[in-house]
């Protein structure tokens, strides 16, 4: 039953992202909108984090059984992928690495921040 509570307050925060993009006229993913609420929401106190922990943890165990699917579509796509794969190959390595760049330079900031409080 706690586990049916908690998936219940992730999914209410959820649709209430859905609504959000529903109502304002942003590009922002509804997912995204989910998780700001749910950061708000906890860091304001208004959902402990005891109330949402055991079914965070379950799905974050369960994450990689969500990109199956992504898989088989890709191997179906082949023959459709297969002309273009050296340049999303490049693409997406450069972008990774910009993003670790700019993830690593940003933590690094925060750190260097915390330190001088």
């Amino acid at each position: 039953m706690k586990y049916l509570k908690q998936f219940a307050i992730i999914l209410l925060i959820t649709f209430i992202g859905e609504v959000l993009k529903a109502f304002i006229p942003l590009t922002i993913p509804a997912s995204i909108y989910g998780l700001v609420l749910m950061l708000l929401a906890l860091q304001t106190g208004l959902i402990k984090l005891d109330s949402v922990q055991d079914a965070g943890v379950f799905l974050i165990e369960i994450m990689p059984v969500m990109f199956i699917p992504a898989a088989v579509g890709l191997m179906d796509s082949w023959a459709a992928l297969k002309p273009i794969f050296i340049p999303i190959a490049v693409i997406t390595f450069v972008t990774t690495v910009i993003v670790l760049a700019v993830t690593g330079g940003v933590t690094q900031l925060v750190i260097n921040m915390e330190k001088r409080k």
